[in-house]
């Protein structure tokens, strides 16, 4: 057993950043890692599949919260197939994929991790930079990769998930079998405001109208702080803010959990020390834009690395990117696939669906 991938010891869930201007609030907010511990718990206690979850610590020790599903009859035709890893989006966890793990590990085993800074995980310092931020999270990743002893993957990844697996898929190439988009954020550039001229050659950039000014001062002051200091700053009346503006996240598990531990769950990982908020606060623009936009760079994938981009038809993230990126890869083995009835959170909203995509998908790696 490789020791990087022991199991820690249940009284240490997880560093936090010592010196966070959070950390002389802990009576202000509802919240622990135990109490993340707990709730999650709760929501893999649904899976009937053979669960292995443990921190992998990194050779920087910072640890990598992870689950890894092998069916609970059939380990030796799994075993000789390429593994599937799931890639959370912003602010989610390993619970969110409660929905799709048991249906997914069938014939192959399913690994699933907290990124860098979110739920579990350890939440060190991020870098300001955006480049430096996304290669934090992208190096931790290649070392995660390396600390379980996964050769290739198939690579799913969801919202922010989606980003930094197509970043890792540029970086890494000959790990990555067949690279999976689930409503990815951050392909698109940001439109233009305003109407602007090409200094030199006289041409006209598209003209988009202004946002009104209250939005423009709404923005500027959210800027200043982390996407979920609201959550924190809440205090005791954090989960009940988590309830009343998302409450799809109860109705999405409804059958699974019959209270709010959903977004309880939700809660507890966003309550904490910011992290991975502060990583993606660095690399997004004011009203969620990209700052490196990965249309800018997904022609370095290899032609030859297949692609398939999920989204939700009713989903808030404009599918029109995707089709961009297969004029981009010249259609070289680039798909898009519209899931009805589903909006951003696609495994979720349509779970028999999405799990029957991703595994056709992965039956035709091997």
């Amino acid at each position: 057993m490789d020791p990087a991938t022991t199991a820690a010891p249940i009284q240490s869930d997880c560093e936090t950043e010592p010196h966070s201007v959070w950390s002389w609030w802990p009576s202000w907010r509802p919240t622990s890692m135990s109490l993340l511990k707990t709730t999650e718990s709760k929501i893999l206690a649904c899976i009937q599949n053979d669960l292995w979850a443990r921190f992998v610590t990194l050779p920087n020790q910072d640890r990598i919260w992870t689950l890894t599903l092998t069916n609970k009859v059939f380990h030796k035709p799994a075993a000789a197939k390429t593994p599937l890893v799931m890639v959370h989006g912003f602010g989610g966890g390993v619970g969110l994929w409660i929905r799709n793990l048991d249906a997914l590990c069938r014939s192959r085993p399913v690994y699933a991790f907290d990124l860098l800074g979110f739920g579990r995980s350890s939440r060190p310092p991020f870098p300001s930079d955006s480049a430096k931020a996304e290669e934090q999270f992208v190096n931790s990743i290649e070392e995660w990769r390396q600390s379980v002893g996964l050769e290739n993957m198939i690579l799913l990844g969801h919202s922010l998930g989606g980003y930094l697996a197509t970043s890792y898929a540029i970086q890494h190439p000959s790990r990555v079998s067949h690279l999976i988009l689930v409503d990815p954020w951050g392909f698109p550039e940001r439109p233009q405001t305003q109407t602007e001229e090409n200094r030199g050659q006289g041409t006209e950039v598209v003209k988009r109208p202004s946002p009104p000014r209250w939005v423009k001062v709404i923005a500027t002051v959210v800027s200043f702080f982390n996407p979920l200091a609201v959550i924190r700053a809440a205090g005791p009346w954090g989960p009940g803010l988590v309830n009343r503006f998302r409450p799809d996240f109860k109705r999405k598990f409804e059958d699974l959990f019959d209270d709010d531990t959903m977004t309880q769950y939700i809660y507890h990982c966003n309550a904490q020390t910011p992290s991975g908020e502060v990583g993606f606060r660095a690399m997004s623009e004011s009203l969620g834009w990209a700052k490196r936009p990965m249309l800018q760079r997904v022609h370095l994938l290899p032609p030859s690395m297949p692609l398939t981009m999920l989204y939700g038809k009713w989903s808030w993230v404009d599918n029109s990117s995707g089709y961009k990126v297969v004029q981009i890869r010249d259609q070289a083995h680039t798909r898009v696939l519209l899931i009805n009835e589903a909006s951003h959170h696609v495994y979720a909203d349509q779970p028999e669906e999405f799990n029957k995509v991703v595994e056709n998908i992965c039956n035709s790696v091997n």
